[in-house]
């Protein structure tokens, strides 16, 4: 059972990825800046919440852009 319509991908899209990449990132920022400390789930939950919230419209907002520019350095498909 498929829970969007076909014409909401890119949104879906957009939500999955800044939801991985705002944890990762998130992750790895917070190790880096205050290393393994006794409350690193915590500084690492509220770094994943603020990153998240900007990640999510940003990716949004900038993929029509970024697909433009693939599209410059991609070469299409020739049929053969």
């Amino acid at each position: 059972m498929k829970l969007l319509p076909t014409k909401y991908s890119t949104y879906a899209f957009s939500f999955f990825m800044s939801l991985l990449m705002s944890c990762i990132m998130s992750l790895v920022v917070s190790l880096l800046n205050v290393g393994m400390v006794d409350e690193i789930i915590l500084v690492w939950l509220k770094a994943w919440l603020l990153s998240f919230v900007i990640a999510f419209p940003t990716i949004v907002a900038v993929t029509p852009a970024v697909k433009q520019l693939v599209k410059l350095v991609v070469e299409p498909d020739h049929p053969d």
